[in-house]
């Protein structure tokens, strides 16, 4: 999960200008929506979503305001936006009100969605202050040769390991990038190497790949899963995402290697003194402590409960995921106090993400998502296409669309309630909403082509060792494979499976 939604901001005045340009623009946009008429066929509650819609889109598209701040202003906004339109369902009737509005402002906080980021974000700084991700990474990273490709694949093989135990992409990728640059410095490599390049990108690419394949890798999966839960009255299980999307992040990941390698082919092949530099950092950190151990006996029981859920038992992850940091918390027992749990804590986020399913669930609930989900699919032409025309040019707007997003969970909290509402409209015999959805939140995790793109490539960008046009022309690559993936995919074992239609 990301578990720190605000990616590091672009400095300079020309940063600061479009920040402050987007604001405005933001404002303009707002009033000008708020200032025409209804349209046809859209409640006045639908209309003034569509306004709130925009100002979130420009604000977070330009980075205006802080993710945390802005979450609290859309909030306000639907409140005293919505207390003076009627209710959707009763377009002729009187203003909702401050206190129905607050509700509907509020409603993502009672998403357990949101109880599971929240609870990601204590295993994530669990993680840090007991330095098990880091060990994680070393042991396994001692255990290659010390050669620049052997390495890279440690590295590779450490991303999706923590993708497992970690359900943080920004706190892997945080825990990563101090060891990357650790190897680098004890092999005395020049920083601006392609070698450290290659390292530090592909580090950064593997946790984003595996966003995919893992339900609890990112926040955004959550956003999916929330709205599922909302419109749907089902929910998708740990076990059925990842048979769905690991075998798309694994053929990926083999892809990824290849594009990084010969895209940023290494000055060296061998390195000496490799393998003795990530030893020495690993015995610096001495045996294995009593909460360290304690701490990887909860997350793979954890990982147990996630991966048996509704196989050897009805409890959701959510429920198992706050049972387990209530577990770590405890006294004596666990593995950290509250104040330590706190430090550096991403509340932000939280606030982010709940608001951000507020905001998704009003669109639904006063069809404004379904009046856009109209025009898409009657301007597309999506009304009698396939599911596999459907996932298609989908997907193609939520690639193009990402390039605007600096956070994939503001991506996935505004699109994903018009995905569903497109799913609803289109008259594809047989459709599976459910698997559609959760086909084109895969796409949502396609931040591969520009640093702001998302915060872990933020992170990557920050240690300074390649320049953005070596993420860019690596990223544009990654993402043509990705698409191809998905033709591959959609034509074969997706449909398979039974996620893009239901079988008779």
């Amino acid at each position: 999960m990301n578990a720190v939604a605000t990616p590091v901001p672009p400095t300079g005045p020309a940063a600061s200008w479009v920040q402050r340009a987007g604001l405005v623009v933001a404002v303009i946009a707002l009033l000008a929506i708020l200032a025409l008429p209804p349209a046809a066929g859209l409640p006045r509650a639908g209309h003034v979503m569509l306004g709130i819609l925009a100002f979130a889109v420009i604000v977070w598209m330009t980075e205006a305001l802080d993710y945390a701040v802005s979450a609290i202003v859309i909030g306000a906004l639907m409140i005293f936006g919505l207390a003076f339109a009627p209710e959707a369902a009763k377009p002729g009737g009187p203003a909702m009100g401050s206190a129905a509005a607050l509700n509907l402002a509020l409603s993502g906080f009672a998403s357990s969605a949101v109880a599971l980021v929240a609870a990601a974000c204590f295993i994530a700084a669990a993680m840090t202050a007991t330095g098990l991700d880091r060990r994680i990474a070393l042991v396994v990273l001692s255990r290659v040769e010390a050669r620049a490709g052997q390495i890279v694949i440690g590295a590779m093989v450490v991303g999706i390991l923590l993708s497992f135990v970690v359900p943080s992409t920004t706190a892997r990728v945080a825990c990563l990038m101090p060891i990357m640059m650790g190897f680098i410095l004890a092999f005395k490599v020049d920083k601006r190497s392609r070698f450290a390049g290659l390292l530090v990108i592909t580090a950064a690419q593997t946790a984003s790949v595996w966003n995919i394949g893992i339900k609890t890798a990112a926040a955004q999966n959550m956003v999916a899963i929330g709205f599922v839960e909302k419109q749907f009255g089902t929910t998708i299980t740990w076990t059925e995402w990842f048979v769905a999307g690991a075998p798309f992040s694994v053929v990926l990941t083999i892809a990824l290697y290849f594009i990084m390698t010969r895209m940023m082919r290494p000055e060296m092949d061998e390195i000496a003194g490799g393998r003795a530099a990530i030893r020495a950092q690993l015995d610096a950190l001495g045996p294995m402590t009593l909460r360290e151990w304690k701490l990887l006996i909860v997350m793979l029981a954890l990982l147990g409960f996630w991966s048996t859920e509704k196989v050897l038992h009805d409890f959701d992850t959510s429920s198992t995921t706050i049972a387990a940091i209530a577990f770590m918390l405890l006294p004596r027992i666990g593995v950290m106090d509250w104040k330590a749990s706190q430090k550096g804590f991403p509340w932000g986020t939280v606030v982010l993400f709940a608001v951000g399913i507020s905001v998704g669930t009003a669109l639904l609930r006063t069809n404004a998502a379904a009046w856009l989900a109209q025009l898409i699919v009657t301007h597309l032409g999506l009304q009698q296409a396939s599911a596999f025309a459907i996932l298609m040019l989908l997907s193609v707007f939520l690639i193009v669309i990402h390039l605007g997003f600096a956070s994939a969970t503001a991506l996935a909290s505004t699109m994903i309630p018009i995905v569903i509402s497109v799913l609803g409209t289109v008259q594809t015999p047989g459709i599976n909403a459910v698997g559609m959805t959760m086909l084109l939140q895969f796409v949502v995790s396609f931040g591969f082509i520009l640093p702001v793109n998302a915060p872990q490539n933020m992170i990557a960008y920050g240690t300074d060792t390649f320049d953005a046009r070596d993420f860019v022309r690596t990223g544009l690559v990654i993402t043509l494979v990705a698409f191809a993936l998905l033709v591959v995919f959609g034509l074969t074992y997706w449909p398979w499976m039974g996620y893009m239609t239901v079988h008779p």
